[in-house]
């Protein structure tokens, strides 16, 4: 499930709410699935909003027809250049490995400075379309709700479980935690091992630890680039270090200008990012 932060989708999140009674047939609900996912969401919300504001209480595959057909004609007035996701870890997932409401804010103040709207409007030959867009999301745990893998940006929490003096009981709560398997308890050892070549940083093991033997260390970020669906779908290509929030802010910028520089007609980041540019990006922040 993904949460966009921006004012459009909050709009409809607030549409999804006020219509959350609303019934669908069997065909209707058939319907709304051959929708494209990225739009699924927004589509299915105006959807039940026009059929409420006509008196019905059941969607039906007419008011899908319908209302796809206005909102495909409409596309342009919504694209606004970007889209910025994150999963819904803010509204209280336990599984959140840091809270990262502030860095969102940042990204998107960040974004619109860059003007990609009207970035696009210069480069795109035709309409401007949704798979225009520049993409970035942010995975509050490395159960990655929000897609980063195929984002043009994506930001995963990570915590780094740090070991401390603390005496351990040998309980394998830790063991019993890491879906990784990247704990081991040695009998000659006084406190477990951990293989941080498997470990995804999501803090399970720190919070199950009864004795503080393992603790919560630094809160960063993962970042990956370059990821995207389409024709040629490809998953993105991570950075090798954690880095903290202004690190990931400054890179979200370098991203940006490097795009704006290089994507001579739209081209997604994807297209555009090579190896030896991931390379270049990942030595200023060693």
């Amino acid at each position: 499930m993904i949460i966009n932060i921006s004012e459009a989708t909050q709009r409809y999140s607030q549409i999804n709410r006020d219509n959350r009674n609303m019934e669908w047939t069997k065909e209707a609900d058939e319907s709304i699935q051959k929708v494209p996912f990225f739009v699924r969401k927004r589509v299915r919300a105006r959807v039940e909003k026009e059929a409420k504001n006509a008196g019905k209480k059941v969607v039906s595959p007419a008011d899908v027809k319908a209302t796809q057909a206005r909102y495909l004609t409409g596309m342009a007035s919504e694209i606004k250049g970007y889209q910025i996701d994150t999963c819904f870890g803010p509204s209280g997932c336990r599984n959140r490995a840091a809270v990262s409401d502030q860095l969102l804010q940042k990204i998107e103040t960040l974004v619109k400075e860059k003007d990609l709207l009207g970035f696009l409007k210069k480069r795109v030959a035709g309409d401007l379309k949704f798979h225009h867009e520049f993409r970035i999301t942010l995975a509050d745990c490395p159960n990655a709700c929000s897609q980063p893998q195929i984002k043009d940006i994506g930001i995963i929490a990570a915590c780094l479980p740090q070991l401390t003096d603390e005496p351990c009981t040998f309980c394998e709560a830790c063991v019993e935690a890491c879906r990784e398997n990247a704990i081991t308890l040695i009998a000659d050892n006084e406190c477990p091992q951990i293989d941080f070549t498997r470990c995804l940083y999501c803090g399970a093991c720190m919070k199950v630890c009864p004795t503080g033997t393992i603790s919560k260390g630094a809160i960063g970020y993962r970042v990956q680039l370059g990821g995207k669906l389409g024709r040629h779908p490809q998953l993105a290509k991570e950075l090798p270090e954690i880095y903290d929030e202004d690190q990931v802010l400054q890179i979200v910028d370098d991203c940006l200008n490097f795009y704006t520089q290089n994507s001579k007609h739209g081209e997604r980041f994807g297209q555009i990012l090579t190896s030896a540019d991931l390379e270049k990006i990942a030595a200023r922040y060693k």
